[in-house]
């Protein structure tokens, strides 16, 4: 059955939208879980954050698995255990069964972080690989504005256990939808044949360029190198240092901050449960508009150059909205609050949020895509862990403005570090990104040279 290119890359991305809903739909459902099941600051940021330890296991073992097995299957796995997180959770009697099924939903959001981008990566031409890489932000905004509109219109009843549960839906969807999504073509060539993969190009690419990109491919192929032995060679270690970094900094910068405790944050500053839930959906909807734009820019500017416009802004929206509330006290900035956070989650949203799952496939080589990229997952949902448990703790200990200050002062430390660390990958295709890595080593040539 042919598959049009517009379906494979929505089904490719919709991996994305659960992720984006399991990560804000906790939000509101903390407001209302409390009315049943106790909970302190200390065990509510178990239960947010414990979904990123399972995150931190999902994307560790998702990335490996994917290049032996392909991605498409990994994928079908992700879907299942979706679908068992979510109804743990909309039946959990207690908190350890609420983190158990955190846990469960984590490994699957791990998986998701570690496959998506690569999937899409993979199955991208040259000059669009920007903007159909950013589906998998854009899926992720869209999830994440999904679960700020579920959490509203389940409000008035509190019903968290409906706002959790849901997400049963889009994993059936996705579940379904593995059965119409090709396999990577460079993982097809790999591990099938070369037809396998050219068949499958001729879905996304267009055929005048599917002779080079084949060539390059097979050119890389000729490396005789295990995924394992990538990982661990020299050559590919500091490209891995610095994608791991680039991830942790993306999770640290305060976005997670913002996407699981924007209700609490507006309570805070002495606004309803029902309003607090609304200026979330706000919220939400300005990052899904703000990634729109983001697909439709990524192909024309540098990435490096977004990521620095993106790390001023929201220094800056920190910085302003830390002031004005030490000014005039934290219940006088209500508005205040929404507008600095709403512009931070613009910066965010044309910059960070889709670049990074834009890069870090681009970053590694064929080989040990997968699980290079997995690696980096890991490192980014230990980054997220530590947000979601130590940011209600801090909140408790120190006055809003100072938390705040202290991600301003985390941004402007990824700025130090896009511009000294992170290299340019616009307009170059997968393979000249890696034959130009490995050309700075001789890797290339050493291990041609073992293997004639």
């Amino acid at each position: 059955m042919k598959v049009s290119k517009k379906l494979i890359f929505f089904l490719g991305a919709l991996g994305g939208l659960l992720y984006g809903y399991d990560m804000g739909v906790i939000s509101g459902a903390l407001l209302f879980i409390k009315d049943d099941i106790p909970l302190n600051s200390v065990t509510e940021g178990l239960v947010v954050a414990s979904m990123l330890v399972g995150a931190i296991f999902g994307a560790g073992a998702s990335g490996p698995l994917s290049d032996r097995l392909g991605r498409r299957r990994v994928v079908f796995i992700i879907a299942i255990i979706y679908i068992v997180g979510a109804l743990i959770l909309a039946l959990a009697p207690s908190m350890p069964i609420l983190v158990i099924g955190r846990l469960v939903i984590g490994v699957a959001v791990g998986g998701s972080t570690a496959i998506v981008p690569v999937y899409l990566s993979e199955m991208a031409p040259t000059a669009q690989r920007g903007s159909l890489s950013s589906l998998n932000q854009l899926m992720i905004t869209i999830g994440i504005l999904s679960s700020y509109l579920i959490n509203y219109a389940f409000t008035p009843i509190e019903g968290w256990r409906w706002m959790l549960g849901l997400a049963v839906l889009p994993s059936l969807i996705l579940l379904i939808g593995v059965i119409f999504m090709p396999e990577s073509p460079r993982w097809l060539l790999e591990h099938k044949s070369e037809k396998a993969a050219r068949d499958v190009m001729g879905l996304t690419f267009e055929h005048s360029e599917i002779d080079k990109e084949i060539a390059d491919m097979k050119e890389i192929n000729r490396i005789s190198e295990s995924t394992w032995k990538v990982l661990k060679s020299p050559w590919l270690r500091p490209t891995l240092i610095i994608g791991s970094v680039f991830a942790l900094f993306q999770q640290i910068i305060g976005i997670n901050a913002i996407i699981y405790y924007a209700p609490s944050i507006f309570s805070k500053a002495g606004l309803g449960d029902a309003t607090s839930i609304l200026g979330t959906v706000g919220i939400g909807t300005v990052n899904v508009l703000v990634t729109i734009i983001a697909i439709m820019i990524i192909d024309k500017i540098d990435r490096k150059r977004l990521l620095v416009i993106g790390n001023i802004g929201m220094v800056a929206s920190l910085l302003i909205m830390a002031i004005l509330i030490w000014a005039i006290g934290i219940q006088s900035s209500s508005w205040i609050i929404i507008i600095c956070l709403t512009l931070f989650i613009i910066f965010f949203g044309f910059t960070w949020g889709p670049v990074l799952w834009v890069m870090l496939p681009e970053l590694f080589p064929m080989r040990a895509r997968g699980a290079a990229t997995g690696i980096a997952a890991l490192v980014l949902s230990i980054g997220s862990l530590l947000v979601a448990q130590f940011f209600p703790i801090l909140t408790d200990v120190l006055p809003v403005e100072q938390v705040f200050l202290i991600f301003a002062i985390i941004g402007i430390g990824a700025l130090v570090f896009v511009v000294k660390y992170l290299p340019e990958t616009r307009g170059r295709s997968l393979e000249e990104i890696e034959a130009d890595l490995r050309s700075r080593t001789n890797a290339t040539n050493a291990q041609i040279d073992k293997t004639e």
